[in-house]
């Protein structure tokens, strides 16, 4: 019998997937879910129980949280990386995670075939089958319900004609939950005009008034909150979500280029990621240099942008990786942030690298690192070539 590793969620499609296969093309299906921080201990529990009750033959559960972090969401907070300034790329960096995980899954099973439930309208599909490619060649990979172009509907009643049961309901919301934010899609995102409402937010707003934080980085890492130091930044994520998730901050709409050509639109909240991504910009807006910063910005959007389309095993990924390390040796302090209903804002950072010294100066104000015939000489020399250029072509308009 040929050993098939299955993707799964728990949810519909990936029920119907271990019905399908088991029964219908006699495989023996091994599950694996992979969480990302979306998932609790007994949400977990519930998933494991129903795929053994759905006939496969066994299933693991991976937590995946730490090295999620260490693989990619630190490098998105290193570049500030925001697609289309506005999407902290909460669920193409997750899935990216989940199919490495999963094909090593398969490796370690030795399996024949590994099977996911995408359908043939998203990215998600791309980036499962590319990594699956790249990580296991020649694994057959088996997507039924993207190959049968099947409806809910056509899904529901198969199951049902198994004896499945479960909530068929479909709730009028998707929702995808992970460490590094929520999706959230319905009837609002499906055309270009709409907001969600209120009550489609996953975390509703239960905190009122000003909240003060302090944010530590240590080397670009959030290690820190209002003083409490946490063993890895994945945990500092956790609790600072915990502390503004309650004010509704981060919420918004993210309008994008699929990677199958088509614009799409999906809402999102994602509290603790906006946060620190602003913060973590704004103490390298104290330490970092001009250059540095400009040349972050650049790779920082091909990184964001490669990695949204699953481009995370080409080795330019590590190349600018690399440079991402390296340029937060001194983005090190505390970034002081006020949290109010659905808005933040930073107030101000402290550091030993800041270069907004007044030893130097005070822009606007007084100079003590130079004097006036220095800025006089330097002005006319930066101009030099651009006043050369000007004056060759006057002389040139007057021959």
């Amino acid at each position: 019998m040929k050993k098939v590793v299955l993707g799964f969620s728990g949810g519909l499609d990936t029920s119907y997937c271990v019905k399908y296969l088991t029964e219908e093309k006699g495989y023996e299906v091994h599950s694996v879910i992979v969480n990302t921080g979306g998932f609790s201990a007994e949400e977990l529990e519930e998933i494991e129980k129903r795929a053994y009750s759905l006939g496969v033959k066994s299933h693991k559960t991976v937590d995946a949280i730490r090295s999620y972090y260490d693989s990619a969401i630190k490098y998105l907070v290193f570049g500030n990386v925001l697609k289309n300034n506005t999407y902290p790329l909460s669920v193409s960096a997750e899935r990216v995670t989940q199919a490495l995980v999963i094909a090593q899954h398969v490796k370690d099973l030795g399996a024949d075939a590994v099977a996911h439930g995408s359908t043939g309208a998203g990215n998600d599909q791309v980036r499962f089958d590319m990594i699956f490619h790249i990580m296991i060649p020649g694994v057959e990979i088996i997507t039924p319900i993207r190959d049968m172009k099947l409806s809910r509907e056509e899904e529901i009643a198969y199951l049902k004609g198994k004896g499945v049961q479960m909530n068929f309901e479909k709730a009028a919301y998707s929702i995808n939950k992970g460490i590094w934010g929520t999706s959230v899609g319905g009837k609002e995102t499906l055309t270009s005009d709409g907001f969600l409402p209120e009550e489609a937010w996953p975390t509703q707003l239960t905190k009122e008034g000003l909240e003060k934080v302090s944010l530590q980085f240590v080397k670009g890492e959030l290690t820190g909150v209002n003083g409490k130091t946490f063993t890895h930044p994945s945990e500092a994520i956790q609790h600072l979500q915990e502390l503004a998730g309650p004010y509704a901050i981060g919420r918004d709409i993210h309008v994008g280029d699929t990677i199958i050509g088509i614009k799409g639109r999906v809402g999102f909240e994602a509290a603790a990621p906006v946060v620190i991504i602003k913060a973590h910009h704004a103490l390298e807006k104290h330490v970092l240099t001009k250059w540095q910063l400009s040349w972050k910005d650049q790779l920082s959007q091909f990184y964001g942008n490669w990695l949204h389309e699953g481009q995370v095993m080409d080795p330019v990924m590590r190349d600018i990786e690399a440079f991402l390390q390296h340029s937060q040796e001194h983005v090190t302090g505390e970034v002081f942030v006020t949290l109010q209903p659905y808005r933040f804002q930073v107030t101000g950072i402290k550091s030993e690298f800041d270069l907004m010294s007044s030893k130097f100066g005070k822009y606007g104000e007084m100079n003590s690192g130079w004097s006036g015939e220095d800025v006089r000489g330097f002005s006319k020399i930066f101009g030099n070539q651009t006043m050369i250029w000007h004056q060759v072509a006057d002389s040139a308009k007057g021959k």
